[in-house]
């Protein structure tokens, strides 16, 4: 069978799934199986969960859990989390404890401005595109007033728009570089929609501007797109205790705990290879948060890890510091976000994610992230410089490995029970379940 097929898009869902598992499963009942136990018995919903992207044929779940204990500027959270890996909520739960009873997180929002650009071609003189930008720049903000009128009767709206010359990098090269205030929406479509008309105003006035000669008048737009780059959509989270009091998580002395943890740190800020794994934990913070709230992750990886080698190397985004006998640990992170549009008010959990978390604005969202990013990390780094990582983490992957074996309730008890003292590594499980399985 032939596994190229046209007009996909306008079949029903039925018969998507009956040409999929014809085409591609040998057991094709099976596949049919597993397809629809994962659709909602309520058809309400899983028509809206349907109609989010194309061609959808079934549902895929992650675990929806809660880490609580987070007290951020003053404010207690329970956050909710959206994430497959092991161990990440019971870190993050066992870090924001940890801080709970020492202030907690710090949070300030540093700056909330979003970016987009026009990228076009122009083959002239740039003196004289200046010139037409500066006659022009009334007229691109003005022609978007049925765009803006809403937005900015909410505070929001166009900050600036600047003229930007790139042709030392590509000939002919120019950008229409943008900010925006979109407050507590993400901004997406608002800005994407204003960029267009700038295209368009552009455009069409270039094409009856005087100062231009016939060359100079036929402007390319390239495109028009917002940057999910957004070094000035940024949040600042530390937390801090004195030397002293980290002496109550660890086995050794709170100075000599104190000192490891920020060399591990300052290795993170020196070497590329650790530091993206440094930042990966930090990213298993935010991103869980991020999806529980109907938010953009990839949009936000994205940005973040551009964020981290912005001086031209890559380098941990979160730094420490001991001071005056005092243990900081802080970091600054840019993170576009939003609480109203998108999935906000049609996904139930995401609504449901967002009551929990008292209705947050954009601003104290941005907050609730950065602290969960901030508490991933050191909970990673507390592992990493004292027990090794995999103690823990492997611990939490038993329950994974002997699900895969399709372990017993009975088995489970008894293995979570032996490997309370043991090292939990894939062959030791798998081997001490064969041996109970053989006692049986």
């Amino acid at each position: 069978m032939s596994k190229t097929i046209a007009g996909f898009s306008k079949l029903s869902k039925s018969e998507k799934i009956d040409w999929i598992v014809k085409t591609y499963f040998s057991n094709t009942e099976n596949a049919k199986t597993i397809i629809r136990q994962y659709w909602n018995t309520n058809q309400k919903l899983q028509q809206l969960h349907d109609e989010f992207i194309e061609n959808t044929i079934t549902n895929y779940y992650l675990p929806f859990g809660v880490a609580p204990n987070f007290l951020i500027n003053g404010k207690h959270y329970t956050v909710p989390m959206a994430i497959e890996e092991s161990s990440v909520v019971a870190a993050a739960s066992k870090a924001a404890k940890f801080w709970l009873d020492r202030g907690g997180f710090k949070a300030e929002v540093l700056a909330t401005t979003k970016i987009g650009q026009v990228h076009f071609m122009f083959f002239g003189d740039f003196e004289t595109l200046k010139a037409f930008f500066d006659f022009v720049k009334p007229l691109l903000i003005t022609d978007c007033k049925d765009i803006t009128r809403n937005m900015e009767r909410r505070g929001g709206g166009i900050l600036d728009i600047e003229l930007i010359n790139k042709t030392d990098a590509i000939p002919n090269y120019y950008q229409l570089h943008a900010t925006f205030e979109t407050l507590d929406a993400m901004g997406a479509n608002f800005i994407n929609s204003c960029l267009e008309q700038f295209a368009k105003t552009l455009k069409e006035q270039a094409a009856i501007y005087d100062g231009f000669s016939d060359e100079e008048r036929a402007i390319d737009v390239v495109m028009s797109i917002l940057s999910n780059y957004v070094p000035d959509c940024l949040v600042r989270v530390s937390v801090s205790c004195s030397v002293e009091e980290l002496s109550e998580i660890t086995d050794v002395s709170g100075q000599a705990f104190a000192e490891k943890f920020v060399q591990a740190v300052k290795i993170a800020e020196a070497e590329p290879y650790r530091a993206v794994t440094h930042n990966k934990g930090i990213m298993n913070g935010v991103d869980a948060v991020v999806l529980a709230t109907g938010n953009d992750f990839r949009a936000i990886e994205a940005g973040v890890h551009a964020f981290a080698a912005r001086d031209g190397q890559y380098r941990s985004l979160s730094h420490a510091k001991i001071e005056d006998d005092t243990f900081t640990f802080w970091m600054d992170i840019p993170l576009a976000l939003g609480t109203v549009g998108g999935l906000t008010g049609l996904h139930p959990l995401v609504k449901l994610a967002l009551e929990l978390l008292g209705h947050p604005s954009a601003r104290e969202l941005m907050q609730i992230i950065a602290a969960a990013g901030l508490a991933q990390n050191f909970a990673a780094l507390k592992s990493l410089t004292t027990t090794g990582i995999q103690q823990g983490h492997m611990k939490m992957h038993l329950l994974n490995i002997l699900n895969q074996f399709e372990a017993t309730s009975e088995e489970k008890t008894k293995l979570i029970s032996q490997f309370q003292d043991d090292t939990v590594t894939h062959s030791a499980v798998v081997d001490a379940l064969n041996k109970l399985r053989i006692k049986a």
